[in-house]
């Protein structure tokens, strides 16, 4: 994740690498969008970017400690 401030304002700008779980997960453009509309909803935040990237492919350890004890996974 990027942050940087937008020329001549003083609202930020973020760009976001996202990797699914799966290459062939139809909901990518979905899920990417819905992300942009969240991070577009913080306070002070102008502009946003989510790239769907597959490098580095996902795992399970990529999954935060507040995410696998919401999963059941801690």
């Amino acid at each position: 994740m990027r942050i940087s401030p937008v020329e001549g304002g003083s609202d930020h700008q973020v760009e976001v690498q996202m990797t699914l779980t799966a290459p062939g997960c139809g909901m990518g453009t979905s899920i990417a969008a819905d992300a942009r509309q969240k991070i577009l909803a913080i306070a002070g935040v102008s502009e946003a970017n989510v790239d769907i990237v597959w490098d580095p492919p996902w795992n399970p350890q990529m999954i935060s400690p507040e995410g696998r004890e919401r999963l059941g996974m801690a």
